[in-house]
């Protein structure tokens, strides 16, 4: 039996097929694309991947059509000599400008973005309700530091919009975004101003808007605030997920409310909705609770889009101003800090350089914890804050490892705020629509994705809350040792002042007179109230065993959020909706579905739909579960209020008795002094004169041989007392 091979390609045969091919792609002199590797497409430009023939790398080229060469030649040339000066990681870079063969069209060869653009970036169902706050804020920074090499070249771009940010992958995994798309720019004049318009509607400037898309005829210079007015669009739609001015129907189907939104907005105010047809503007002033931004960010970022996103040109903020804000937010570190009373997480964003206290004033300010009640934990120990040290010196924090403030009275446990994401799950028509179903399938997929997000920030609340009280309970158990500790060393205070008391009051007995013992009388009364206060210092058992009972409720609690299975039963769901998702867009390019794929297409219709009720069924089993935790640690914050109340209350009274105690005992040894005088008077004989003996005979030996016992008796408890006053010194330190 023969096995036949098949026969070898001749190398010729395969040269020639090569340039065959080469004959039939679109192509310069050096690089050559396919029409299906289309990127981008606009008035008067497409944008291919490319590749270069010799070393196959790949590159972005802009093929310019027909109509862009009815353009004037200058305004042709314009892109080329705007990408020529500039040279900056942030914008992306021009390689070369050559020619197609037939017909001879111009193409820019330029640096390709694999990563998409920023826009492809929020149209993923992930980034539905805006981008995190890390990828926010390396947003800002490249779109900031792009603009500012503009500026530099007196460049203004006139065209700012997410489709013309372009992402690419750094070699550390981070993103870096690059400003594209020069057609519309041009070098500004000394006086900063222009006239022409360009850009596109739902970011342009409303001066510019009214005359470009509304077609009103007006004669008025636009200054480069225009541009920061679309990047305060761009910036709350990365943060955001959506525009924030949209009339009732949309910003292309209602464009009359659209100016009338943008031109009309009032100070302050950062977007503006019209929710009914003909109805009230509602305007904005803050972010959304559904924006991924920590409160300390969108705090800094509001006062940002506030001051860019103005009509008025003459009040917008200039560049300048511009640049020192939102440089002034990205070099800040920040500081992660997990309010247990609140039960809620903060980031406080401070220079390094700042001090410690006005990082806590800052904490105040998001906490409502005055700084002189703030106390903290980091990593299991209560951690002594310094207000004069700067903030650097402070631990590095993260998501899981953050400060845990304690301190300050709260009414109850705020929690996470969230919005229910079962508001956003949108429900499918009936009827088969291919497109309007894949619109569906997407805001569904972005609904699971926010729904996962709220989960995962439900279940790190109760893991903090948990950890902090177990850290406090902990802190507590020692507390309580320490003021048992204390409290023996008081005792054995008390007990040998006591002691010398006892020997010093039967030598006055017996040295004064009944009329002379006032001051004795006067220590034997304080010496009583000592006592009296120490009866008081009632450290109950009872308060250790509450806290031995919490710490094994707290250590229950944990073993079962650890073992929580929630999000990875979110994830599993989220997977396979994705999957049908991804067939939905499929079929929308070709929406003609034949029988059985519509059979399919139902099917999967009703997938996607069971699939997002066990989503919503087990994103309520967490809500149940996470607002029991509340009402739990609003009670054990109490019982824990409450007992931190009587320990402190305790060590106030021991504090006051060593303060006593101490009075006491200088006073104990200036009766002792006076008494040993006393004593040696009855031995003295005045100049010229006989003896006054005060006492004579056993009475005399009597004080001579007491004297000298209390004052060995104060030797001998003089090691104790050091002793004793160490502990208290260290426990009061402690």
């Amino acid at each position: 039996m023969y096995v036949c091979s098949p026969s070898p390609v001749p190398t010729e045969r395969f040269q020639f097929n090569t340039k065959a091919l080469y004959l039939k792609m679109p192509s310069t002199p050096n690089y050559l694309w396919e029409l299906e590797d289309l990127l981008g497409q606009g008035a008067t430009a497409s944008v291919y991947k490319a590749r270069n023939k010799k070393s196959g790398e790949e590159v972005a080229v802009k093929v310019f059509n027909n109509t862009s060469y009815l353009r004037p030649f200058e305004v042709q040339m314009r892109e080329f000599e705007m990408l020529g000066k500039l040279n900056h990681i942030n914008i992306v870079k021009l390689f070369a400008v050559e020619e197609t063969g037939s017909p001879k069209q111009k193409v820019l060869v330029m640096e390709y973005c694999s990563s998409g653009s920023l826009l492809s970036v929020l149209e993923e169902p992930e980034n539905a309700f805006g981008l995190s706050e890390s990828e926010f804020l390396i947003v800002v920074q490249c779109v900031v530091a792009g603009m500012n090499h503009l500026r530099e070249n007196g460049i203004v771009h006139r065209d700012i919009k997410p489709g013309n940010i372009m992402r690419l992958l750094g070699e550390d995994g981070r993103s870096i975004y690059k400003l594209t798309d020069f057609g519309a720019a041009r070098q500004l004049q000394d006086d900063e101003t222009f006239i022409s318009l360009y850009g596109t509607e739902e970011y342009l400037h409303p001066d510019m808007y009214e005359r470009a898309v509304l077609r009103k005829p007006q004669q008025k210079v636009y200054g480069v605030t225009v541009d920061l007015w679309s990047i305060g669009v761009t910036f709350y739609h990365a943060a955001c997920g959506s525009l924030p001015f949209i009339p009732y129907g949309g910003p292309r189907n209602n464009k009359e409310i659209m100016h009338k939104i943008t031109a009309e907005k009032p100070p302050g105010a950062i977007a503006g909705v019209q929710r009914k047809e003909n109805g009230p503007i509602e305007w904005i002033y803050e972010l959304p609770v559904t924006c991924r931004l920590s409160d300390g960010l969108r705090t800094q970022s509001k006062a940002i889009l506030a001051n860019i996103l103005e009509a008025d040109q003459e009040k917008c903020w200039g560049f300048d101003q511009f640049f020192a804000e939102t440089n002034n937010i990205l070099e800040r570190m920040v500081i992660h800090v997990f309010s247990l009373p609140q039960a809620r997480m903060h980031k406080i964003y401070i220079h390094h350089y700042n001090s410690v206290a006005i990082y806590m004033e800052m904490v105040a300010k998001q906490t409502g914890i005055a700084p002189e009640r703030q106390a903290y934990f980091y990593e299991g120990h209560l951690y002594p804050v310094n207000p004069s040290l700067q903030v650097h010196h402070l631990p590095k924090t993260a998501e899981q490892y953050a400060f845990i403030l304690i301190g300050g009275e709260s009414e109850g446990p705020m929690g996470v705020i969230y919005k229910d994401p079962a508001f956003d799950f949108p429900r499918f028509l009936p009827n088969v629509d291919v497109p309007v179903d894949c619109s569906v399938a997407k805001n569904v997929v972005s609904a699971v994705y926010q729904t996962l997000r709220v989960t995962e920030s439900l279940l790190t609340c109760q893991e903090f809350i948990l950890r902090g009280t177990y850290w406090l309970i902990e802190n507590l158990k020692a507390e309580c040792r320490r003021i048992a500790e204390k409290k023996s060393a008081v005792m054995s205070y008390y007990n040998c002042m006591s002691s010398i008391n006892s020997g010093s009051t039967r030598l006055y007995n017996v040295a004064y007179k009944e009329s002379d013992k006032q001051d004795q009388g006067h220590c034997q009364k304080k010496l009583q109230l000592i006592r009296n206060t120490l009866s008081s210092c009632t450290h109950s058992p009872d308060k250790e065993s509450k806290l031995g009972f919490l710490l094994l409720e707290v250590t229950k609690d944990q073993d079962h959020i650890r073992g929580d299975t929630s999000t990875d039963r979110l994830k599993h769901c989220l997977q396979k909706m994705k999957l049908i998702f991804k067939q939905f867009k499929k079929r929308k390019h070709h929406p003609r579905l034949s029988y059985n794929e519509e059979q399919i297409h139902k099917l999967d219709k009703i997938n996607l739909g069971n699939l997002a009720k066990k989503v919503l069924t087990i994103f309520q089993d967490v809500v149940q579960k996470y607002q029991a935790a509340l009402s739990e640690h609003s009670s054990r914050m109490r019982t824990i209020t409450e007992i931190r109340s009587h320990l402190g209350v305790v060590n106030g009274y021991l504090a006051t008795c060593v303060q006593d105690l101490q009075s006491y005992e200088e006073a104990l040894h200036n009766t002792v002094d006076r008494l040993a005088q006393r004593i040696q008077q009855t031995c003295l004989v005045q100049p010229n004169l006989s003896p006054i003996p005060l006492y004579h005979g056993p009475e005399q030996q009597q004080l001579t041989v007491g004297m000298l016992k209390l004052r060995d008796q104060m030797k001998s408890v003089s090691y104790e007392l050091e002793k004793n006053n160490s502990i208290i010194e260290r426990l009061n330190a402690s």
